[in-house]
């Protein structure tokens, strides 16, 4: 219970104004419910005619500073019902009496159900406001967090908590909300109508109650257990449907269908067995809180029996049913909330899982008084060292990018490369050395003034299911359609947007699924354009192109490269013989640095990769 008010704490303050409401009709509700029961007592005289008192008005005079006031207000309150139900009776009649009670019974039950309704509909709020809430927090989070983060997890594990897990939630968690809310306000009200009616009895009962519920709440917690496992399991399940469907083409090329069937079926399979217990486990809270009410009402009959049956009983055999009507009605509200608590354990497993996103700390983080920045005479790499885990990627890189110069960087898979410019934009902070534009670490400034220098082209074409002009002004909210297409002509591919069947308003599918290899790379390079940053960031953009889409790409490149600081990844010649100085790179280390002409003069690493065509 301590995680879930943590959770009540952590999403509910925006919605206590809703929460108040529903405290309110809740009580209302449960009052409301009470008194209608009160009718059961007069009404059972009548017919049976078992009362033989006589009952006259009693003058109330309410003080309350004074505990007997408090003590007799409730047996005064009877006692001037009873006596006007008395002077009915011999006024009007029996017949008459009933229809009036009848008719009372009937106006306080309308206006019980009517605060039932409205705690219901001040609840709805919550539920949907909280669960939203949530999504908006995890979608927020996962943009804020460094790419360190992702790398340490599956991509389906993510998905499968932010679909799976926060649908557990609403449907655990929130769908219980309103029993948490509401059933303890009615147990309340009723065990203090039960009191007033006989303390003697109640107090038999309150030592029942918490032995059921201490056996009910073992088994909820090996429900969170399970149901955690089964969270995790889900998860491993999305993460190979999402492999299956990244790496389709390769499945079929190698005819490995069946590997893969048999594989998710296997994991399916555990899935399942974990369910199957997750669910009988369940399922059980229904019947066990049945039989335990069961057993606690005929124990509560034995012994109210026997009070009833002896010379000085307290309450007489009318106020027994009424007392027993009371108390049934407390087992009801008993049995949601143990299966409420039910819900919220399997619930509470999947916010586990969540808050493993929400509660995750980023170690790129903007410093306390950061610093302007802006290009006005060089990058440097002074000493740079840097590691993912236990192993160095780069070892001491010392390097210097003046501004307008282009520079790039080869070597083979693994070298270092990429990680190298990862570090300028601060997708991961170096362990040891520094990275200064103008002589400003770019820690010292916001990720926002650093990331709107650059611009990059990867050699994955990152586009989004939209049309080609949000593609191309993505990031840039004031871009006007005179400058995407601008962008898009020296992107060379304003002719093929064109083409289509909107034109920059046409959806380019999934990833740009609708689009050949290198209308994708040309967009990309669009939309840097777009951009105008003042350092060009190039990731091997034309490696995956034919010759005739590296033609148009590479002169879209060389438009965008123009009078631009720009750092290139690169494997092919053609995009790094005019590069004003070539790094080349090997276990982590520039191994050699000049021009494309002179590298070749010295006859040494770098040659050897122009021999083997690695790039």
């Amino acid at each position: 219970m301590k995680d879930f008010l943590n959770i009540l704490r952590r999403f509910i303050p925006p919605y206590k104004r809703f929460l108040a409401f529903n405290v309110f009709f809740n009580i209302l509700s449960a009052i409301l419910n009470l008194f209608s029961f009160a009718l059961i007592i007069p009404i059972l005289n009548i017919l049976f005619k078992t009362d033989d008192v006589v009952y006259s008005y009693m003058e109330w005079v309410w003080n309350p500073y004074s505990w007997d006031a408090w003590k007799d207000t409730p047996g005064l309150l009877k006692n001037n019902f009873f006596a006007f139900v008395t002077s009915l009776i011999e006024t009007r009649g029996g017949s008459f009496t009933l229809i009036v009670l009848g008719l009372f019974l009937v106006v306080m039950t309308f206006l019980k159900a009517t605060a039932t309704y409205f705690a219901f509909f001040t609840m709805i709020p919550i539920r949907t406001g909280v669960v939203r809430d949530i999504r908006n927090r995890i979608n927020h989070k996962i943009t804020q967090l460094s790419l360190g983060f992702f790398s340490e997890e599956r991509k389906g594990d993510i998905l499968a908590r932010v679909s799976g897990d926060v649908n557990e939630i609403e449907t655990s968690i929130m769908s219980s909300l309103d029993m948490l809310f509401k059933n303890p306000i009615l147990i309340t009200i009723y065990i203090v109508g039960m009191v007033i009616i006989s303390w003697q009895l109640t107090l038999f009962v309150l030592i029942l109650l918490p032995v059921a519920g201490y056996i009910m709440g073992q088994v909820g917690k090996t429900l969170k257990r399970r149901s955690l496992i089964g969270q995790e399991q889900w998860g491993y399940l999305m993460s190979q449907i999402e492999e299956t469907l990244s790496g389709l083409r390769i499945i079929k090329a190698f005819n490995a269908e069946k590997k893969i069937q048999e594989r998710f079926e296997r994991s399916n399979d555990t899935f399942r067995r974990t369910t199957n217990r997750i669910y009988r486990r369940q399922q059980m809270s229904q019947p066990m809180s049945e039989f335990l009410g069961t057993v606690t009402i005929a124990i509560v009959l034995w012994y109210g029996g026997s009070l009833i049956l002896s010379d000085n009983s307290s309450i007489d055999a009318s106020t027994f049913i009424y007392y027993l009507v009371i108390f049934y009605s407390v087992i009801n509200p008993a049995k949601d909330l143990s299966r409420a608590v039910y819900a919220i354990q399997k619930g509470l497993a999947s916010m586990i899982r969540i808050d493993k996103i929400l509660m995750a700390e980023t170690d790129i983080k903007d410093p306390g008084t950061p610093l302007p920045v802006s290009l006005e005479d060089r990058i440097e790499y002074r000493d740079v060292w840097f590691k993912y885990r236990n192993d160095w990627i780069l070892k001491g890189i010392n390097l210097t990018v003046r501004k307008g110069k282009t520079v790039a960087l080869v070597g083979q898979s693994g070298s270092g490369k990429s990680t190298l410019v990862d570090l300028l934009p601060r997708f991961y902070d170096v362990n040891k050395g520094s990275i200064t534009i103008d002589g400003i670490d770019v820690r010292d400034t916001t990720l926002h003034r650093l990331r709107a220098l650059m611009g990059n082209v990867n050699q994955e074409a990152i586009l989004f299911n939209d049309t080609f002009f949000n593609n191309i002004a993505f990031g840039v909210d004031s871009a006007t359609q005179a400058q995407v297409e601008s962008a898009a002509r020296v992107a060379n591919a304003h002719d093929f947007i064109m083409a289509a069947a909107h034109g920059y308003d046409t959806s380019i599918g999934d990833r740009g699924s609708k689009l050949s290899g290198g209308q994708r790379q040309r967009l990309s390079i669009a939309r840097a354009i777009l951009k105008n940053p003042a350092i060009l960031i190039l990731d091997e953009a034309t490696s995956a192109l034919d010759t005739e889409s590296e033609r148009l790409v590479q002169e879209a490149l060389e438009n965008l490269m123009k009078n631009r600081t720009t750092i290139v990844i690169a494997h092919r010649l053609s995009t790094i013989r005019n590069a004003d100085e070539i790094c080349v790179m090997h276990e982590g280390e520039i191994v050699e640095q000049g021009r494309h002409e002179d590298l070749l003069a010295r006859n040494g690493y770098y040659k050897r990769l122009c021999d083997m065509q690695s790039f």
